[in-house]
């Protein structure tokens, strides 16, 4: 049988996997720009998150969206906020900077988590976020002189938003925080439907928008959500980093945006940490468990 903590990271390394496709997506664009992007992105979304919602509580759907409160839509905000950055930073730099950069949030998440609400992280941990620390600046670092300082500033927060936001899901585990993540479609809906000059939009892009909406975001951050009952926050963000290492890859095949020689050095430091981690951690917990029964 699988255990509670083996679920949670399988659970955000398919999180993380989803959510990898959003480059080799958004380059295959035509004409839609970011808030059209966002905006039919958005309502594919709701869909999907409102279709599982239904399909979990029928009648009472409405009261488990209810019962999130104050800081559920705190956590809709701040995801909200998280996905128009991270459009728009693919939209100003390259995929492997933007991916990389977010690779940071397990760090970001640790200490955050640590701040507020006592989470700590196991010495393991933190070393394999080093690791992957190092992978990253490689990549930031190569970014910078290359250019799309605004892409890179939009990535950076992006990852304090989504920090925050798994702390709140992870102090508040006890309630589904699905419908939280349901919300956050209808802020970036409400941004983006102001933002947008005009709404018509080729099929291609449109079916682009679909994708994103259902497969990339809303599978993507459903596992997520669910991986934060299972696992501490900076854990979610770290076994999430599959992200990081699969979407410059899919750009690389699909359009060939071919990442730098310190784009693969740094790439090669992130997958080490991640699988180092995943091991060491589950073999851990499941001895833990084991041993407990």
């Amino acid at each position: 049988m699988i255990s509670q903590y083996t679920k949670g990271v399988l659970y955000a390394l398919l999180g993380g996997t989803c959510l990898s496709t959003s480059g080799v997506l958004i380059r295959n664009l035509e004409q839609a720009d970011g808030w059209e992007v966002l905006f039919y992105r958005s309502m594919a979304f709701l869909l999907t998150i409102s279709l599982y919602i239904w399909y979990r509580y029928r009648r009472e759907m409405f009261h488990a969206v209810y019962v999130v409160g104050r800081k559920g839509v705190l956590a809709a905000v701040l995801l909200g906020l998280a996905s128009v950055c991270y459009i728009f930073a693919i939209l100003n730099t390259t995929v492997a900077n933007v991916v990389f950069i977010i690779g940071s949030s397990p760090l970001v998440t640790a200490l955050v988590v640590w701040i507020f609400i006592g989470e700590r992280v196991r010495k393991s941990g933190l070393a394999f976020m080093l690791l992957a620390a190092i992978g990253i600046g490689l990549m930031v670092a190569d970014g910078m002189t290359g250019g799309g300082m605004t892409g890179i500033l939009l990535a950076m927060i992006m990852v304090a938003s989504f920090a925050f936001y798994l702390l709140i899901l992870r102090s508040n585990r006890h309630i589904d925080q699905v419908p939280t993540t349901g919300l956050s479609g209808f802020v970036v809906l409400a941004i983006a439907a102001m933002m947008v000059q005009q709404f018509e939009i080729n099929l291609h892009d449109l079916i682009i928008c679909v994708a994103l909406g259902v497969f990339q975001f809303g599978l993507g951050f459903l596992f997520l959500t669910l991986s934060a009952r299972h696992i501490p926050a900076a854990e979610v963000a770290l076994f999430a980093l599959s992200e990081s290492l699969l979407a410059p890859l899919w750009v690389w095949v699909g359009v060939n945006e071919v990442p730098s020689q310190f784009t693969i050095y740094g790439s090669a430091l992130v997958f080490l940490s991640v699988f180092g981690y995943c091991i060491i951690s589950i073999r851990s917990r499941n001895y833990l468990e084991s041993d407990s029964s």
